[in-house]
């Protein structure tokens, strides 16, 4: 058997149900389906950024920049913050 790690997790009652249901219907351990759950999340490919979402940001950002300065001072400096 492989070297194992022990770890503790908190799960829902809804999920240690239906894991406990398909450990059952599997002859799988929990333990063994719960490994298969974080083989699966790990060798997952990370999603790939939308380039359309970034562009309507970008869009969103030029639109602030475009609108100039804040009207209005604040009232306080960043060292402020620290003296508190």
């Amino acid at each position: 058997m492989r070297r194992m790690k022990r770890k503790q997790i908190y799960i829902e009652a809804n999920q240690d149900r239906r894991l406990r249901a398909l450990s059952r219907r599997q002859g799988k351990s929990e333990s063994e389906l719960i490994r298969e759950g974080v083989d699966r999340v790990i060798n997952e490919p990370a999603p790939e950024p939308d380039p359309e979402a970034w562009k309507e940001v970008l869009a969103y950002i030029d639109s602030l920049i475009a609108k100039g300065p804040i009207k209005g001072k604040r009232t306080w400096k960043r060292e402020d913050l620290y003296e508190r």
